[in-house]
C-alpha cells in the first residue's frame, strides 16, 4: 500500500454510498431508482478495492502496468481530421437533442451515424436503429416513465 489517502477516499465513497442506499431506498421505485443503480455498484467496487489492497499480493513488477505501445504513424492531419469529425458528431448530437429532443434525436443520431460515419449497409443501420429505438422507449418511457423536455422546434411551434 503506497499512501493511506486512497483508504480514507474509500472511507468517504462508502459513507455517501451507504447513505445514498439508505436514503434511496424509502423512496418509491420511479423516484429511487437512479440513485440506487448508482449507488449499490459504487459501494460493491469500493469494497472489492479495499479488499484487494489489503489481501492481493504486492506488486514485483518496476516497469508500467499496462504496455501501451500508441501508433505514432498517423500522420498529423489524418488525426485532426478525425478528431473534427468526432466533436462534429458530438456537437451534431447535443443540437438535434436541443432542436427536436432527446427521444426523436436518439433514433435519428444512431441512423445517421451508422449510415455514413461507420458505412453500415440499409439493413444493418435500420435494423440497429429500431433495436436502439425500443429498448430506449421500452426503458425510459414504459418502465421509468420519464418525461423529456420537448426540443425547441416543438416548443417554437406549440406542439
Amino acid at each position: 500500500m503506497k499512501s493511506k489517502g486512497h483508504l480514507y477516499f474509500s472511507g468517504f465513497l462508502i459513507l455517501v454510498s451507504g447513505y445514498a442506499i439508505l436514503t434511496a431506498s424509502r423512496w418509491s421505485f420511479k423516484t429511487g431508482f437512479f440513485p440506487l443503480a448508482i449507488a449499490i455498484p459504487l459501494l460493491l467496487l469500493v469494497f472489492m478495492h479495499l479488499y484487494l489492497e489489503f489481501f492481493r499480493a504486492p506488486e514485483i513488477g518496476k516497469g508500467p502496468a499496462v504496455d501501451a505501445d500508441f501508433s505514432g504513424d498517423v500522420d498529423e492531419n489524418v488525426a485532426r481530421r478525425r478528431i473534427i469529425i468526432t466533436f462534429s458528431w458530438i456537437a451534431g448530437f447535443i443540437l438535434a437533442v436541443y432542436l427536436i429532443g432527446f427521444p426523436s434525436t436518439v433514433p435519428l443520431f444512431m441512423f445517421f451515424y451508422l449510415k455514413f460515419q461507420s458505412k453500415a449497409n440499409w439493413f444493418q443501420s435500420l435494423a440497429l436503429t429500431a433495436i436502439t429505438w425500443i429498448l430506449f422507449h421500452l426503458l425510459f418511457q414504459k418502465l421509468v416513465h420519464i418525461q423529456f423536455e420537448a426540443g425547441a422546434i416543438q416548443t417554437w411551434l406549440g406542439m
